[in-house]
C-alpha cells in the first residue's frame, strides 16, 4: 500500500510525528508551507494564528507535488489552533478535495491543550467525511517526548498498513 502524510508543522511537533509514520509506513511525505510564514514565536503567534483559523483563511501556498493517484491512502496532519486545524492544512484540502473523495483518509493533530475532539470534527467536515480511516491527538509529542506517545504514533501508524 502506497501512503502520503500530507502535513503542516510550526513547531515541528507535527513534523516529528508525520516522520515517524513514515518511517513506520514507507510512506512519502509532503510538507505544506504557507507562502507567507505565521509568526511562531511570542504572542503574535496565538494572534496571528489564532485569528487565521477562526476566520477560516485560508492560506496561499508554496508549490508541492501531491498527485492522489499514486496512493492508496492518504494522512493529513497539522497542529491544533483556537481549537481550529491550522489554515494551511484548510488550503491543501480546498485544492484537492476532488482528490481526496474516495481515498483511504486518516488524520492526526498536534496540540498542547484542548480543542481536540472539536478540532477533528472541523477536519473531518472539511474533507466531507464523517470519519477517517484512522484517527490520533497527540500532545506535544516533540517537545514532551515519551514512548509512550511514540508507541501511539507507532500504533497509528500500523494500523494505517494493516
Amino acid at each position: 500500500m502506497k501512503i502520503a502524510v500530507v502535513y503542516y508543522s510550526m513547531s515541528k511537533n507535527t513534523e516529528f510525528a508525520a516522520q515517524e509514520i513514515a518511517v513506520v509506513t514507507d510512506a512519502d511525505l509532503i510538507p505544506i508551507v504557507p507562502k507567507k510564514a505565521y509568526p511562531s514565536k511570542g504572542v503574535k503567534k496565538f494572534i496571528w494564528g489564532g485569528k487565521s483559523a477562526v476566520m477560516k483563511e485560508e492560506p496561499e501556498l508554496d508549490p508541492y507535488e501531491f498527485d492522489a493517484d499514486k496512493y492508496d491512502a492518504v494522512v493529513l496532519g497539522c497542529p491544533i489552533w483556537a481549537s481550529f486545524p491550522a489554515p494551511p492544512i484548510r488550503t491543501f484540502i480546498k485544492e484537492n478535495r476532488e482528490a481526496l473523495a474516495g481515498k483511504n483518509v486518516s488524520a492526526f493533530l498536534c496540540c498542547s491543550g484542548g480543542g481536540a475532539a472539536r478540532a477533528l470534527a472541523k477536519l473531518r467536515g472539511a474533507v466531507g467525511v464523517t470519519s477517517f480511516a484512522s484517527e490520533m491527538i497527540l500532545i506535544d509529542p516533540k517537545d514532551k517526548p515519551s514512548s509512550d506517545k511514540v508507541r501511539q504514533i507507532h500504533d497509528f501508524a500500523e494500523q494505517l498498513i494493516k
